[in-house]
């Protein structure tokens, strides 16, 4: 039964793979929270906790701003999938979490003997730009923000460890704070569609993403034939497609003529309403990454296209978006 220890357990793509290991079975759970334990798992002190509720899953409290808590985490442990990154705030706080704490966690999995690393990553180290199905060794990482700039720092770590990083688009489900209350903001922000929408852009369920780390981190080594993958559906949306279906789970009904706004001018009413423009940036350029290779070395099939996979979505969508 191998051991796997997942980083952000309590957190949104973290609380994913968690859920999913478990329903896999067979599997030893490591769950690493610095906050509050994961949902379903049982310990509240440093360290694993040999009271676990489900036996062969152990909470682990530690700290990637703090270096010295994670002395040890890695013992006995198969595969790390890292999950935990700083989103947001200062600077400081995201090279402190993400490039520093990646790294010595990296230094603990080396001296542990973990045999395998899976980070997730993100498609934001690239910065803006158009991508049409976009191979990861045909870009340059150019991260425009903090954020993902540090992201960018904590991929050497786990490549130099000789690890494997997914880079995910948009992703979407249960828990997610970021992508459709983003979305939502801006849609209430205009009224009416930025150059007709027409870019198409890659997403990906947070169920899918779990089952692709998971899936890489269980992979025998043969048959992974990159170290860098994009983690998306491999049949991208269009925006259009993408704000509708956020429009009607957020209440928006759809103005017949409402005007087609310039995105100069869609970036004035946004900066009106406090709206960092990056979000409008990526919505009026394709932001299509190739994803075909992840899923074909891992022998996985992705699941439901965006409209299927949506409408089971959009009630705890709506709930979500009530206090948006």
């Amino acid at each position: 039964m191998p051991t796997i220890m997942i980083t952000g357990a309590a957190g949104f793509i973290g609380g994913h793979v968690a859920r999913e290991a478990e329903r896999r079975g067979g599997l030893s759970l490591r769950l690493m929270s610095h906050r509050r334990p994961p949902a379903g798992a049982a310990g509240a002190g440093p360290g694993p906790d040999p009271g676990a509720a489900v036996p062969g899953h152990r909470t682990v409290r530690a700290d990637l701003s703090d270096p010295g808590s994670l002395r040890g985490v890695c013992e006995g442990v198969d595969v790390l999938l890292h999950c935990a990154s700083q989103i947001g705030g200062t600077p400081e706080a995201n090279e402190t979490v993400n490039a520093r704490g990646t790294a010595a966690l990296m230094a603990e999995a080396r001296r542990a003997g973990v045999s395998r690393v899976v980070y997730l990553s993100t498609a934001s180290v690239y910065g803006r730009g158009a991508f049409r199905a976009a191979r990861p060794e045909d870009l340059v990482r150019n991260p425009g923000s903090p954020t993902s700039g540090s992201r960018a720092h904590a991929e050497d770590a786990v490549l130099a460890a000789g690890g494997v990083v997914l880079r995910p688009h948009l992703v979407l489900g249960d828990g997610d704070r970021w992508v459709v209350p983003g979305l939502a903001r801006i849609l209430r922000a205009l009224p009416g569609s930025v150059e007709g929408w027409a870019a198409r852009t890659s997403v990906i369920t947070a169920h899918d993403l779990a089952r692709l780390l998971l899936g890489a981190g269980l992979a025998p080594a043969g048959d992974l034939t990159a170290s860098v993958y994009h983690a998306a559906h491999p049949v991208p949306v269009t925006v259009r497609t993408l704000l509708s279906a956020v429009a009607a789970v957020a209440g928006q009904a759809a103005d017949p003529a409402a005007e087609d706004l310039t995105a100069v001018r869609a970036r004035e009413l946004l900066a009106a309403r406090g709206i960092p423009g990056q979000g409008l940036d990526m919505l009026t350029s394709d932001h299509w990454f190739d994803s075909d290779p992840v899923w074909r070395d891992l022998r996985c099939t992705p699941g439901p296209d965006f409209e299927a996979a949506f409408k089971e979505l959009a009630e705890s969508y709506r709930r979500a978006l009530l206090d948006i």
